[in-house]
């Protein structure tokens, strides 16, 4: 089978690119100046010389807060036109797509865990236009998993692991947010996820995948830096403006994607390999 990488400078593509050069599996990556996924023309012609198998979609627009203004346009553009031209491409050449989107197509605002049959209601611009990006995919009739996730990290770009490390070795005290609960991601994790889908031959359609366990940002914060000489302390959103909305309970069912024999490592397991690294 061959595969393409779609934003392969991203950190989740590169994690894609060195899992499946360890796999000894054949795959081309792009990233953005080699193919533009809002050119909806070159996108057809790419796909179409390629003739992959399998497209694994890890491009994104995803400055949150800038979505909202400046790169409102840029966000929708990518996110949602992007996605577009890129299903119904991949929907041409029969292949199959595997879709990166994100938990923010949620309001938050659920008291349990979010199932992939749960109403959506995005409340800031990225999640609305990752939402249509979704619509896009299942409206194009390709052969596609839609895989939903949430606060991303991983060796290969910036995410908030690596922003509390650097701010240990400045500050003696990080004040960290409470009141937000979700689930972390390492991008190992959901890069062998995406490539597990395609080898049992999951059935097609949406899945949420993070590591395992729930944590705020705080609890979050205090096992990245257990072993540092650094204070965490708790504090609310407020004491932190931003423009977008943050889901206040972003948890995500992981029972589906269970089911289909992939285990799933708690996210304190995930983060100590990560960090060995």
């Amino acid at each position: 089978m061959k595969y393409l990488i779609v934003g392969a400078k991203g950190q989740l593509g590169q994690e894609l690119q060195h899992l499946l050069s360890d796999q000894h599996v054949e795959f081309v990556a792009f990233d953005a100046n080699e193919m533009d996924i809002t050119n909806r023309e070159q996108v057809f012609e790419t796909l179409k010389s390629i003739n992959p198998d399998v497209v694994l979609d890890a491009a994104a627009y995803t400055a949150v807060d800038a979505a909202e203004d400046e790169g409102k346009e840029i966000n929708w553009l990518v996110n949602a036109e992007g996605t577009k031209n890129l299903a119904d491409a991949v929907a041409k050449i029969d292949a199959v797509l595997v879709y990166v989107s994100t938990d923010y197509v949620f309001d938050g605002m659920k008291d349990g865990e979010y199932l992939e049959s749960d109403v959506t209601y995005p409340m800031n611009e990225y999640g609305k236009a990752k939402l249509a990006g979704e619509d896009a995919v299942i409206n194009s009739g390709a052969k596609a998993y839609i895989v939903r996730t949430s606060w991303v990290f991983g060796e290969y770009g910036n995410n908030f692991v690596f922003t509390m490390q650097k701010l240990a070795k400045k500050l003696h005290k990080l004040t960290v947010v409470d009141d937000q609960l979700g689930r972390p991601t390492w991008t190992k994790t959901l890069a062998q996820f995406m490539m597990h889908l395609i080898r049992v031959e999951a059935d097609y359609g949406i899945y949420h995948l993070s590591n395992d366990g729930q944590a705020t940002w705080y609890e979050f914060a205090k096992e990245i830096l257990k072993d540092e000489d650094v204070v965490v302390e708790p504090v609310t959103s407020n004491a932190f403006p931003q423009k977008a909305y943050r889901p206040k309970r972003s948890v995500m069912s992981l029972e589906k994607s269970k089911k289909t024999g992939f285990p799933i490592p708690t996210w304190q397991d995930s983060l100590k390999m990560f960090l060995r690294k």
